[in-house]
């Protein structure tokens, strides 16, 4: 259970950024600072929980990776942010990590 709260923590670490990239225009901005700080208050919640059973690095490493490659994916998919093979790379460079820890727990 412990890595299905950390995986859901690494899913709604992408709803902070994304609520704070609403949050740029004036009249969006109090509902995207609201969404980034719910979004804030259920990951951090569900990370905690998740750490009652996975070491703290593994499960920081994990909730932070799953959430710059989400946010990275939203940014790409949502809001035409720049590509390249190069950042793909690096991107799958850091799902390999997550990936690697994971085996290793």
């Amino acid at each position: 259970m412990a890595w299905i709260y950390l995986i859901l923590a690494g899913l709604t670490e992408i709803g902070w950024p994304l609520g704070m990239k609403i949050a740029q225009t004036s009249s969006t901005k109090w509902p995207g600072i609201m969404m980034a700080v719910v979004f804030m208050v259920v990951s951090g919640v569900l990370l905690w929980m998740a750490q009652k059973h996975i070491p703290i690095g593994t499960a920081y490493a994990v909730w932070t990776g799953i959430g710059a490659a989400g946010t990275f994916l939203v940014g790409i998919l949502v809001f035409g942010d720049t590509s390249s093979l190069l950042r793909y790379v690096g991107i799958l460079l850091i799902i390999a990590g997550v990936a690697v820890l994971k085996l290793a727990h």
